[in-house]
């Protein structure tokens, strides 16, 4: 019997008759890796520095070693051998296993749309679909990988578009192109065959005449503001400021950062998570006509697309340009499938408070959207433009000084350290030092303490009672804030009040129902009140809605995998945090629940050099959780580690 890797969509073995096989992932990620090899064959210290990256080598080789005692062992149950082992060698038998991984230059030469139309079936999917590794070694392979693949395409697709002839060759191209349009947005070769292939010369054309126009609308206006600020002889200075901002605008610290100016927008470029890559095409155009309706509004300055599509395939680099170039909001598109409708979901971003102010989800699958794409764009250029100027509006009065305060003390709570904490305490009191009734400084002041209480680990109660009395401060100068809420619900549920906790994130997300931190928070009390499942849900959901989120969203995530058994799951997402010592106690618990005892004592020992005198059983006593069976699932892991 001969069986078949899959690597495009989901990584998956399936039989002869297309029935899906269990084995062990990394088994599978393995078996990709070696038919990548020449010879099919690589050493075991290759295998585990791909698996599982140079932390440490000698745990790294010990997992492989069962994970192959795994393979082996799922081989003979399925009787064929798939993976042969000989002295420090593995071996891949090509003639038990085929795959769909792209690998031959032989593949160059077969009939150009026969090969095309297998490129665009497998390349229409995701490359291994949603596995996760966080080795070096693995991204960069995953990468030449990636990079292999579009070139075959790019390659096929110009031998191809020279040749077609029928309506379903060119249906095809049209298909093909898309794809690589998606995987090289900026490449000016792949523009250049998209625009032969859509025969879009006119539209192109039309564009470039629209731009120029626009270009030549705007130097004039240049020159006559100009004009009138030389008559003036004064420096400009927006309309929105509101006079107490003027008057404090000499404030001896970072003017700029103090006075509100016109906000600064950036359209992200769509992602598409879509079966439909034509959906891709559509959305791209779409957002390319918002971003020009967003040029007659003279209250926001906005990202020139071509930034924004650089920045937009750069994740890691996002924040630092946001914060570099004072983006205050972010249009983030994605495109999606709900049921059988591909939909268009578009958020704005408050980048400064990491909050969504609007969400809204549009269909794609309109017969005339193509048609009618400006009228809807410049339906969302309004509609978008109207939040911000609301948004704007309940910020004209602040006091700018407060404001300045808040905001540095914001960036503090970024990375969730004890000195870290004190610094963003101390911006807030800063804050409230120039307005006391300021309720974003009072509730990132009972975050604060709060965060505090778990980071000392010392079950001190009165951190918690100071929380919660600067939360109930914040929503009695705002009812309708959110935070207020969320703070008020972290505060009780440290205190093990789940049921006024529950009550009080009900109200915070029902007051922001897109608002990525008050819903992980929500994930992080269904945690403790034991209801793992559900809280992963929500904390995926913030993931998914704040993706350059902090530590605190990949800390629940890793805790709610814990209680449900998950243990390496748990252990990949502390990976993912910027500071994944803030978790060493969750860590060792992992680690010792897999039976890695030398590993979660590494862990240990790290955790007791901050905190030395930490015990189990006087934390778990302090720590809510609404079960027993979930306290009793963390003292196992913690007491097995060594703690």
């Amino acid at each position: 019997m001969v069986f078949v890797l899959k690597t495009f969509g989901r990584l998956q073995l399936v039989d002869e008759d297309g029935r899906v096989v269990a084995f062990p992932e990394k088994g599978l990620l393995l078996l990709a890796y070696l038919f990548t090899t020449e010879q099919g064959s690589a050493d075991r210290t290759t295998l585990a520095r791909f698996l599982w990256g140079e932390a440490d080598r000698d745990v790294a080789l010990s997992t492989l070693r069962k994970v192959i005692s795994r393979i082996k062992a799922r081989q003979i149950d399925l009787g064929v051998d798939i993976l042969s082992s000989k002295g420090n060698m593995l071996t891949l038998e090509r003639g038990s296993l085929s795959s769909d991984i792209l690998v031959s230059d032989k593949e160059e030469e077969e009939e150009p749309f026969s090969r095309l139309k297998q490129l665009v079936k497998l390349m229409n999917q995701p490359f291994l679909g949603p596995v996760h590794n966080h080795s070096r070694q693995f991204h960069r392979w995953l990468a030449e990988r990636e990079n292999y693949h579009v070139e075959l395409l790019a390659n096929t697709l110009r031998t191809a578009s020279r040749l077609a002839q029928s309506q379903k060759e060119a249906d095809l191209l049209r298909k093909a192109a898309v794809i690589l349009f998606r995987t090289e947005p900026k490449d000016p070769e792949t523009l250049q065959l998209l625009i032969r292939i859509f025969k879009a010369e006119e539209e192109v054309e039309s564009v470039r005449t629209y731009f120029e126009q626009r270009r030549n609308s705007s130097l004039r206006g240049i020159a006559a503001r100009a004009g009138s600020d030389a008559g003036d002889a004064k420096p400009h200075r927006p309309a929105s400021v509101s006079s107490k901002a003027k008057r404090d605008a000499a404030l001896p610290f970072e003017p700029e950062d103090i006075r509100i100016a016109i906000p600064r927008l950036v359209l992200l470029p769509p992602r598409n998570q879509s079966v439909r890559p034509q959906a891709g095409f559509l959305a791209a155009s779409l957002v390319e006509d918002i971003t020009i309706g967003f040029c007659v509004f003279n209250s926001l300055e906005v990202i020139a697309p071509y930034s924004a599509v650089q920045i937009g395939h750069h994740a890691e680099t996002q924040k630092a340009f946001f914060e570099r170039h004072r983006v205050n909001y972010i249009l983030d598109t994605r495109i999606s499938n709900s049921g059988d409708e591909v939909t268009l979901f578009a958020q704005l971003i408050f980048f400064d408070q990491n909050q969504i102010v609007w969400a809204e989800r549009f269909s794609l699958d309109r017969m005339d959207l193509a048609r009618d794409r400006r009228v809807v764009a410049r339906q969302i250029a309004l509609s978008v433009s109207g939040e911000i100027e609301r948004h704007e509006a309940l910020r004209e009065d602040l006091n700018p000084a407060a404001y300045h305060r808040y905001l540095v003390g914001r960036r503090h709570l970024a990375r969730l350290t004890l000195p870290n904490l004190r610094r963003a305490r101390k911006e807030m009191k800063a804050a409230l030092g120039e307005s006391p009734d300021f309720a974003p400084a009072l509730s990132s002041m009972a975050r604060t303490y709060s965060k505090e209480w778990l980071l000392t680990a010392r079950g001190d109660i009165d951190l918690l009672q100071v929380a919660e009395t600067f939360a109930k401060q914040a929503t009695d100068m705002r009812s309708d804030f959110a935070d207020g809420y969320r703070e008020l619900g972290v505060a009780k549920l440290l205190q093990g009040a789940f049921d006024q906790s529950a009550e009080a994130m009900e109200v915070a997300e029902s007051l922001a129902p897109h608002y990525a931190d008050v819903i992980a928070d929500y994930a992080d009390t269904l945690v403790h009140c034991s209801l793992p499942a559900m809280a992963l849900r929500k904390i995926e959901r913030a993931i998914e809605l704040n993706p350059l989120g902090p530590d605190t969203y990949f800390w629940t995530a890793a805790g709610a995998n814990y209680a449900l058994g998950e243990f390496e799951a748990s252990l990949d997402y502390i990976g993912q945090m910027a500071d994944p010592n803030l978790a060493d106690r969750l860590s060792a618990a992992n680690w010792a629940m897999l039976g890695h005892q030398d590993k979660a004592r590494i862990f240990v020992r790290r955790f007791r050099e901050g905190n030395p005198d930490f015990d189990v059983d006087k934390w778990l006593s302090a720590v809510p959780s609404k079960e027993q069976w979930h306290k009793d699932l963390y003292r196992e892991g913690l007491k097995k580690a060594g703690f």
